[in-house]
């Protein structure tokens, strides 16, 4: 794709991703990479970002790695380690702060025309998030800002277009920190803005028509967002070569999957649907642990997809809905496989005996960009806006072994939770919503009678990108009719709770 790209050198943070997605909400293309694989060709990059880290620039284990390729050469940004960095190393000082550096702080001086800070103004709200301090700028540095207890929040280096700050604009709380970044990369380092939702649709279709030629593909649907972009994707630069298999795993949403094929018939796709919701009941029978409850649908949805993959012929390519996340998250910045938290379905490649080659058209977008292609592609916003949902699917929401009773007690419960979110125009102000059953029985009283039943947990969150989420504050009469309706409706289920925890340190699902 010929476009002026951003590289951002990853750390270790947290935050490294939501960087990236500033970047690209400017409308410019960047990619992460860890600080120890550096790409080969940094002359092709526009700009640099530097991100924080966990790190200490003076632990041992520290990031050093070689900027000279960079440094001076390139427009550059060091945001909180990576500015502790250039000071460290470039002739300043860091030591630990005595004040706690973390949270909200206020810009109290900002250096007078400063082309890095315009329409940005003194009390500017930023994000602060670190131990060490700056004591001393490095060699050429200059002090452009400042605030109450971090004196040197913001410097640049005199001589180069390296410019460092203390605090991280990429997160909500920096409430200027997008026009920083716009000031930096657009007004200082030159970028173009041409990174656009039709721009991607146009030269990905061409890249597809390219790589794929007069080739077979066969895609997995899931109903979801990201194979649903893909699909329409790859059927406008392939048509007819493209085939389509929905499978069902017996753990899909009530009648989800009628509704989702009868939904693709309308979208011109060549799709198959697939019954095979016995034979993952069967490969679950007696598993409890998460991890291997995630692993054993993903062998059996493997088999089962491979026999429908054989029964076409001369298919040579398998494309799959991974998204950026998925990518950067199965590499960390130290050089090793990230923690796992939970295993990603998409990323790790397949087994040897399918022998397909693999092609991922949305291997470059975050969440909310493959929304914005699919809305560019005409897809319906219906669609778009539907919340995520678990690859195990309900799987991971029955907490313990699954049995095809405790499928259906939970279809139920979450048909209700999510029909009733709908009518009560609440869906579209929750970025995701399921329920859980739980794997405890307590006692309850229905007329006259003791009952001793299952208890179900709902759960909603607000997110951007599913890395953090805070539970939503939804009306306690909608709660109150939603767990009347669930133990009025629901045979088996005497007791419903709401999940108000967020992420961190809970996860969005239970499993």
């Amino acid at each position: 794709m010929q476009h002026n790209k951003v590289l951002i050198l990853d750390f270790g943070s947290q935050y490294t991703q939501l960087i990236a997605r500033r970047v690209r909400e400017l409308n410019i293309y960047c990619e992460i990479h860890p600080y120890n694989k550096m790409p080969q060709n940094v002359s092709e990059y526009q700009a640099v970002v530097l991100s924080g880290s966990p790190f200490s620039v003076r632990g041992d284990d520290a990031p050093h790695p070689d900027l000279s390729q960079i440094r001076g050469k390139k427009p550059m940004l060091a945001v909180c380690y990576g500015a502790q960095y250039l000071a460290h190393f470039s002739g300043g000082e860091v030591a630990p702060s005595n004040t706690r550096e973390y949270g909200r702080a206020n810009l109290s001086f900002i250096k007078n025309d400063e082309p890095f800070f315009d329409n940005i103004h003194k009390g500017s709200q930023v994000w602060m998030s670190h131990s060490d301090t700056i004591k001393h700028l490095p060699t050429q540095g200059v002090l452009i800002a400042s605030t109450h207890d971090v004196e040197n929040a913001a410097y640049r280096i005199e001589g180069e277009e390296t410019y460092a700050i203390q605090f991280h604009p990429e997160v909500y709380h920096s409430t200027d920190g997008k026009q920083l970044l716009e000031n930096f990369l657009v007004h200082i380092a030159g970028v173009k803005q041409d990174w656009t939702p039709q721009s991607f649709v146009e030269e990905t279709v061409e890249a597809l028509q390219d790589k794929v030629g007069n080739d077979k593909v066969v895609l997995g649907l899931s109903g979801g967002v990201d194979s649903t972009v893909a699909a329409v994707l790859l059927n406008k630069a392939i048509g007819k070569n493209l085939y389509c298999i929905f499978v069902n795993n017996g753990l899909l949403r009530k009648n989800e999957f009628e509704n989702v094929l009868n939904q693709y018939k309308g979208m011109g796709l060549n799709v198959k649907g697939v019954d095979a919701s016995k034979r993952f009941l069967e490969a679950l029978a007696g598993i409890e642990d998460p991890e291997k409850k995630r692993k054993a649908i993903g062998n059996a949805f493997i088999e089962v997809f491979d026999d429908e993959a054989h029964k076409l012929t001369e298919v040579k390519w398998l494309a799959q809905g991974t998204i950026y996340p998925d990518v950067i998250e199965s590499v960390s910045a130290t050089g090793g496989p990230s923690a796992t938290i939970k295993s990603h379905h998409n990323v790790g490649g397949l087994p040897d005996f399918m022998k397909l080659k693999i092609v991922e058209p949305l291997r470059a977008l975050f969440k909310d960009e493959v929304r914005r292609v699919g809305a560019t592609l005409g897809i319906d916003s219906e669609l778009l806006g539907r919340h995520p949902f678990p690859g195990p699917g309900l799987g991971i929401r029955i907490l313990g072994d699954i049995t095809a009773e405790k499928v259906r007690i939970l279809q139920e419960v979450d048909a209700i939770f999510i029909d009733g979110l709908k009518a009560w125009g609440l869906y579209d102000k929750v970025w995701q919503a399921g329920a859980m059953l739980l794997p405890v029985n307590s006692v309850g009283v229905m007329g006259d009678e003791r009952t001793y039943e299952k208890c179900v947990a709902l759960r909603a969150v607000e997110s951007t990108d599913g890395m953090t989420a805070d539970w939503v504050n939804l009306p306690y009469e909608f709660l109150q009719k939603t767990s009347n309706d669930i133990i009025n409706k629901v045979k088996g289920v005497n007791r419903v709770v709401y999940d108000i925890s967020s992420k961190p340190p809970a996860t969005i699902e239970w499993e």
